[in-house]
């Protein structure tokens, strides 16, 4: 019973506990950008860094950080420099009252010099860092004189050190600064800018030595938890290298903590390589260096109080919000969460580029619809038009008759039905009336031969009216296949592009690890695709010395891993016996095509009007097409050729074969007003299941050998270019292996002479062949037909023969078994 109530309870629980984790969320969201900006923009987190600059040291005598900080925030942040300015000021009088007039009175001479001669620069930033380097020249010289009353060489020297570190210190901070904003960035982090970075935050934190809280060191502590929080964010590379250039910096601001560089290296190289165990490896990693270079370093009393300052940089790593190490990762190349926002940016820009697309797949879609709709007022129109028709040939006949009267106003239906059905008799007999329909028509009207000689007359232009108005309908209903095509086309488009790479590690650890274990040796698997008949994948491997081990070997185990036949479908050879050759595996289709030609001139010519194409298209679909310009020679060759060109680029965009023939003759029709056309024979085979689709425009009839019997396939359709707008004939067949395709030219099929049946003639030929070969297929019926006419060629003449045989691979699998299952 108990648990049943905790049941039922429980669920109200956990809705209030959500609700209330999502308050306290959102109030310390709230609470975090309050102090974003108090401390960011209203500019006192650069008055707390120049507090701490102002009072750092290097060498426990020199303080080149002032003006080169207070310069930087100058140029970048020009209102927030007084803040930063007292800061500087506040700090320096922590160390002595020299030090803070000092700060204060390079300031005001780099502010004079640079004012003074701003007009004449032409690109302020590459002069400041001279400014600060010349301005701290001059004023450490000056402090010496004023001091002891001269200037040895060694306070010159000094006074160069201090301007050289002047010099490189502004430079690190005109790119550091900039990151300490709140702006929205999306680049990242260059290495110049983590470096400079890291150093403008070690020199930060020089200022705090000296401090200490319950005899722990502050800048100890601080130190290592930087070296903490860069070894979890970004590795071992820049863990350590935060670690040498945070030990280098406090080395040189205290000569004493120069054993404290190994330890920050040391610990964020390990920290770095035990970054997969989360926070705990890499607080593991800093203790480890910690005991070691503790105990090589210094006596035991010492080391304990090195293990509680590890421990308090510890205590702070562990209570650092996670969202602010993420924040900070975004930005470091090679990061996780720099290849997810890398990826969440280039799925942004993925998903904006496919909703453009198909905005645009939409707008073709629309214009479809708007040529393509029907007209509902259709029937209307019909009768309006037939009505002025007989309104115009009443007008001319009717309005002088003394029986107007009688025939429109007491028997209008009687008169209208007479007239309309002389018309539609007239229209439909070309110009012929019924015997019975005329005989009924003199009795009704006094002037029935006027009547019909102008029904005649105006028949004509309504005729001609009408062809034109189905004309302009013909060519809207192309214009709008050609448009819903295009539509279509962009759609799928879209599509592509909001597909994603799926990620296939496991199955390429897999793969790699079978080649391996079987002892090829595999430098790299990509897979970009596991989809059953579109398998993708690219395999890097050694310089193979032309062995052919990618089809003998490779090919074979892939193809019992995935339980598909997988064959090479392009190999990228190295130049070079050390190189890498790059090879990609497809899945192979199931059924192939072997193509025989054979063609020749009219009279033996060089140039044929004929003209033939394969086309690979996507998808596993191949096309072969013959097209026949008109006549013979160069003009015809042109035309065909340009006829297949055309239809190629079409159907390889993605448009559907009706469509794309329609848009290739009406490119045809209306590109010139000679009367040059072309013949099309296409067959569409898909290799997956060897279904074809015949589009004939005007072509001679095509053959199926299959065995012994021989398989006709015609259509009817006039040839490309003499009329705009045609109706497309499509056959359906279904093709089996071993199949004999053939296609051929007028020049083949009527060829043979005397022959008064060319169908029975031509299927009699082909059964008498006793060969599969395309090619010669190809001959033998070429040279049947030459051999009819004497060996005279009256014709251009092409035979295109392809034989559909079943996908056998060439090397059958080698068994892997127990990866089989794993992989798919």
């Amino acid at each position: 019973m108990e648990k049943v109530e905790r049941n039922i309870i429980d669920p109200v629980g956990e809705v209030n506990f959500n609700k209330h984790k999502i308050e306290f969320g959102n109030m310390l969201d709230k609470i975090q950008a309050k102090l974003a900006t108090f401390f960011v923009k209203k500019g006192i987190l650069l008055l707390l860094i120049g507090f701490l600059l102002g009072r750092a040291l290097i060498l426990s005598k020199l303080t080149p950080f002032a003006l080169p900080f207070f310069a930087a925030v100058y140029f970048v942040k020009k209102d927030k420099a007084p803040l930063a300015l007292i800061g500087l000021v506040a700090g320096a009088a922590t160390l002595s009252i020299v030090n803070s007039a000092f700060a204060f009175c390079t300031a005001f001479l780099f502010l004079f010099a640079f004012r003074l001669t701003k007009k004449w620069l032409k690109t302020e930033v590459r002069a400041i860092p001279f400014y600060v380097f010349f301005t701290l020249g001059i004023g450490e010289i000056g402090k010496c004189y004023l001091t002891t009353g001269n200037v040895s060489l060694y306070d010159g020297m000094m006074a160069g050190v201090e301007a050289s570190l002047g010099f490189i210190l502004t430079l690190i901070f005109l790119q550091s600064i900039p990151l300490l904003s709140l702006s929205k960035r999306r680049q990242t982090l260059k290495t110049e800018e983590i470096v400079c970075l890291i150093i403008m935050l070690a020199s930060i934190m020089t200022g705090t030595i000296g401090w200490s809280l319950y005899d722990l060191s502050i800048e100890h502590i601080m130190s290592r938890y930087l070296v903490l929080v860069f070894a979890f964010v970004a590795g071992a590379t820049v863990g350590s290298t935060v670690g040498v250039v945070t030990g280098l910096i406090f080395s040189l601001a205290n000569i004493t903590s120069f054993y404290h560089m190994s330890l920050l290296a040391f610990s964020g190289l390990l920290g770095g390589l035990l970054k997969e165990g989360k926070k705990v490896g890499v607080a593991v990693g800093l203790l480890i260096a910690t005991l070691l270079i503790g105990m090589y370093g210094e006596g035991g009393g010492s080391l304990y109080k090195t293990i509680l300052e590890t421990s308090a940089a510890i205590l702070l790593f562990f209570l650092t919000p996670q969202a602010l190490t993420s924040k900070l990762a975004k930005y470091i190349p090679g990061t996780p969460e720099y290849t997810a926002e890398q990826q969440q940016y280039m799925r942004k820009m993925r998903d904006v580029t496919a909703q453009r697309v198909e905005q645009f797949s939409s707008v073709f879609q629309a214009l479809s619809d708007s040529f393509s709709s029907l007209d509902e007022s259709g029937e209307v129109d019909k009768d309006r038009e037939l009505d002025f028709f007989l309104g115009n040939v009443t007008e001319k006949t009717c309005q002088t008759c003394f029986k107007k009267e009688n025939c429109w106003s007491r028997n209008f239906n009687t008169t209208y039905e007479y007239m309309k059905d002389i018309m539609n008799e007239m229209d439909h007999n070309s110009g012929v009336v019924p015997l019975k329909l005329s005989r009924d028509w003199e009795k009704h009207c006094t002037k029935s031969k006027k009547v019909v000689d102008a029904i005649q007359q105006e028949l004509t232009f309504y005729q001609a009216n009408q062809k034109l108005k189905k004309q302009v309908q013909e060519s809207r209903r192309l214009v709008a296949d050609q448009l819903l095509g295009v539509s279509t086309v962009m759609g799928n488009f879209a599509k592509e592009i909001q597909r994603e790479r799926d990620n296939h590690y496991k199955q390429e650890e897999l793969i790699l690890e079978a080649l391996r274990e079987y002892g090829v040796h595999i430098e790299h698997v990509e897979i970009y695709s596991l989809e059953q008949g579109n398998v993708d994948i690219d395999i890097t491997i050694p310089y193979c010395n032309g062995h052919g081990e990618c089809e003998k070997l490779i090919a074979p185990m892939l193809s019992d891993i995935l339980g598909e036949n997988i064959v090479v479908n392009s190999e990228e050879c190295a130049s070079y016996p050390n190189g890498y050759c790059h090879v990609t595996f497809r899945s192979a289709k199931a059924f192939t095509i072997d193509t025989g030609v054979a063609h020749a001139a009219k009279d033996g010519g060089l140039v044929s009007g004929d003209s033939y194409s394969t086309i690979e298209l996507g998808g596993g679909k191949h096309a072969v097409a013959i097209s026949d310009g008109m006549g013979n020679g160069e003009r015809a060759h042109i035309e065909s050729q340009e006829t297949l060109q055309l239809l190629q680029k079409i159907l390889q965009s993605g448009i559907e074969e009706k469509v794309a023939i329609k848009s290739v003759n009406s490119v045809l029709s209306l590109r010139t007003t000679d009367e040059i056309f072309s013949t099309l024979d296409l067959a569409m085979i898909d290799l997956q299941n060897a279904a074809v689709r015949f589009l004939k425009i005007g072509s001679t009839p095509s053959f199926i050998k299959r065995g012994n019997a021989v398989i006709k396939v015609q259509a009817s359709n006039l040839p490309m270019g003499i009329i705009q707008e045609f109706d497309v004939d499509v056959v359906s067949d279904q093709l089996k292996a071993g199949d004999l395709l053939i296609m051929m030219s007028d020049g083949v099929f009527e060829g043979p002479k005397h022959v008064e049946n060319y169908d029975l003639w031509m299927k009699r030929k082909i059964g008498e062949l006793a060969t599969d070969d395309p090619q010669e297929v190809a001959d033998l019926i070429m040279e049947e037909v030459i051999r009819s006419r004497s060996g005279y060629i009256e014709d251009d003449m092409t035979v295109v023969v392809s034989k559909i045989k079943h996908n056998t691979p060439k090397w059958s699998s080698i068994p892997i078994n127990k990866y089989r299952q794993k992989a798919n």
